[in-house]
């Protein structure tokens, strides 16, 4: 099988390290998505959704156990929990949009390291 995953972007923020205690404080900050200009026609029409999926790489990320233990102390599989240490080093947020200038997404909700490398951005399109 032949796998390619490009990189689209990179999340800047403050957040150059963060313990897991963290996370909701990154997501209550601030954060831009700078699309890559190859990729900045992509975003055309983005600003007509509220919320987006974004995928993100954890470059930082080493190594995963199959069962972790959670912010709260409850032991679960690591595809039942939200850790960074994971076998596939793929993170996915649901993120609020609040501006576009450009090829530079401004969200809140990004629980993203700066500099991370972005995989994919997605609408979040209710079913309702």
């Amino acid at each position: 099988m032949d796998l390619r995953i490009e990189f689209i972007g990179f999340v800047h923020n403050r957040w150059d390290k963060a313990e897991p205690q963290d996370s909701d404080r990154m997501k209550e900050s601030v954060s831009t998505i700078e699309v890559r200009e190859e990729y900045a026609d992509a975003l055309f029409r983005i600003e007509k959704y509220s919320e987006l999926n974004i995928l993100f790489y954890f470059d930082r990320s080493e190594g995963y156990e199959l069962r972790t233990v959670t912010r709260s102390g409850e032991v679960r599989g690591v595809f039942a929990c939200c850790t960074p240490r994971r076998p596939s080093m793929i993170g996915l947020t649901t993120v609020k949009l609040l501006g576009v200038d450009g090829n530079v997404l401004t969200v809140t909700g990004l629980d993203a390291l700066n500099n991370t490398p972005v995989l994919d951005i997605k609408p979040v399109i209710s079913r309702l």
